[in-house]
This record gives C-alpha cells, sequence and structure tokens, in this order.
C-alpha cells in the first residue's frame, strides 16, 4: 500500500496503526500529490490511500494520473471534505472508494482489504 498525505502526523498514525494487520504493508509514502503520481508509478502499490487536500496537485488531479501509470492500483480517496461532496466525483475519475477523515480505523483496514481484493 501506498500513503499520500501532507500531514506527517497522520501518515504516521496510519502506519502505526495498520501495522496491526499482517496483511497491510505499507511500501512507501508522499507528502503532496506528484510525487504521490511519481510513486504509484514506481512501486506499482496493490492499493493507494490518498489524501485529497494536497500540496502541488490535490487528489482530483492524482487520481487520473494514478490510474493512467499504474493501472492496476487500486485508489482509496480520504479527506476531510464530506463524503456527500467528494465521493461521486473521485469515483468518476477512477477511485475504487472513498472515505472521511475520521473514519473508524476498522473500516478503512475494510476498505485496503477489500481494493486489495478486488
Amino acid at each position: 500500500m501506498l500513503l499520500c498525505d501532507d500531514a506527517e502526523g497522520f501518515r504516521a498514525l496510519m502506519r502505526v496503526s495498520l501495522a496491526a494487520d499482517p496483511a497491510i504493508e505499507i511500501v512507501g509514502e508522499a507528502a503532496d500529490g506528484e510525487a504521490g503520481v511519481d510513486a504509484a508509478a514506481a512501486l506499482q502499490p496493490d492499493v493507494v490511500l490518498l489524501d485529497m487536500s494536497m500540496p502541488r496537485m490535490g487528489g482530483l488531479q492524482a487520481i487520473p494520473k494514478m490510474r493512467r501509470r499504474a493501472p492496476r492500483t487500486s485508489i482509496i480517496g480520504l479527506s476531510s471534505l464530506s463524503a456527500s461532496r467528494m465521493a461521486a466525483p473521485s469515483k468518476e475519475i477512477g477511485a475504487h472508494s472513498y472515505l472521511e477523515k475520521g473514519t473508524e480505523l476498522d473500516t478503512i483496514r475494510a476498505a485496503i482489504h477489500e481494493a486489495a481484493d478486488r
């Protein structure tokens, strides 16, 4: 899994929280959308957990680029923006699913497993 979020604290929280699940391996991280696209292309991860609001390139710009450069990768959009506002646009351009920040960890884990198994 590739973790893309501009907040180092959030990435650290996800690293620690997801480490308890032996089926999830974080293979890379990126702090902005442009670096996330490059990392997805280089690593070809099964899943990208992608913050929708990042510097240098937001999620809505990054998703189509990731889809082109890592076509087998499932992308989960994640943001503090409401799902009612962001889920449909994210999915229309290639995200597998969308979660709001603050979603329970078990739900995030389940979404990662579901995306990896597609």
